[in-house]
């Protein structure tokens, strides 16, 4: 879908109540956001997301990668004419669906978004981009209201799969994404923002709910398929470099505070 970028700074600064250089961080000069979603077998639950991004105006296209559904994911993907779909068999996992996605964007940020969201409405998606379209981040990320117990406490799921980034971070790293193993993505994002040292905003969506393995194939093939996550993880970092990440991601955000308080105060 398509949205004229002459009528886009109005209707970007209605939104996210931009009102001036005075009020807020210098705002990025390109507000163009290509929204990238990954589905693997998600017929009864991607409506939901799909209904909070369709025609969102923070949005310049959806591009929605189905990554070798064998359920009725690419039916229910072909009533929505205004997506973009990309769609192959066999699956092969949502780091290399990202990469699909990443490669098609046109835009200058991505939205990443999982397909197995429950409670997100436009306002969570409103939200998600605010820090970036108004300044204050260079880069955004969920904190689910089902986020792990740990996470919620030290203010940062670290895998979240909901983010906001500059393209420019990711665009060359296509090919090495399709090499990495299949949820090794997130990981690998975190450590190309970290070695860039970016501005990360983390935004509370306490509404909205990923559902958990286990509720979409059962408690026994669930639990594998968690553990094959975190084995994968566990391919890209060492248990070290988990807490590694962890800290340098919270400093990043801490610094990111640090200097919107600061203009704020100015």
């Amino acid at each position: 879908m398509d949205v004229e970028s002459e009528q886009r700074p109005a209707t970007l600064a209605a939104i996210f109540g931009l009102r001036g250089k005075r009020s807020r961080p210098p705002v990025p000069t390109s507000n163009r956001i290509s929204c990238v979603v990954c589905a693997f077998n998600e017929a009864s639950r991607i409506r939901h997301i799909l209904d909070a991004v369709r025609s969102h105006p923070a949005l310049i296209e959806v591009i929605v990668v189905n990554d070798g559904s064998t359920d009725g994911t690419e039916q229910v993907l072909r009533a929505y004419p205004d997506i973009q779909l990309i769609s192959y068999m066999p699956n092969k996992g949502k780091t290399y669906a990202l990469s699909r996605g990443i490669a098609a964007a046109k835009g200058d940020y991505l939205m990443l978004l999982d397909a197995d969201l429950t409670g997100v409405t436009s306002s969570d998606i409103t939200a998600l981009a605010a820090p970036v379209i108004g300044g204050r981040a260079d880069v955004s990320i969920s904190l689910r209201r089902n986020s792990l117990a740990l996470y919620r406490t030290i203010g940062l799921d670290f895998v979240s799969g909901e983010r906001v980034l500059p393209i420019s971070l990711v665009r060359d790293a296509v090919e090495t994404m399709q090499k990495l193993p299949r949820w090794g993505g997130e990981a690998f994002m975190n450590d190309l923002i970290i070695k860039k040292g970016l501005r990360l905003a983390v935004v509370d969506w306490p509404r909205v709910f990923n559902i958990r393995k286990y509720d979409k194939v059962g408690r026994v093939r669930g639990f594998l398929d968690e553990i094959d996550m975190m084995r994968d993880a566990l391919k890209v970092l060492s248990p070290w470099g988990v807490v590694r990440q962890n800290l340098a991601l919270l400093a990043l955000v801490r610094r990111c505070a640090r200097e919107n308080r600061k203009f704020r105060q100015s």
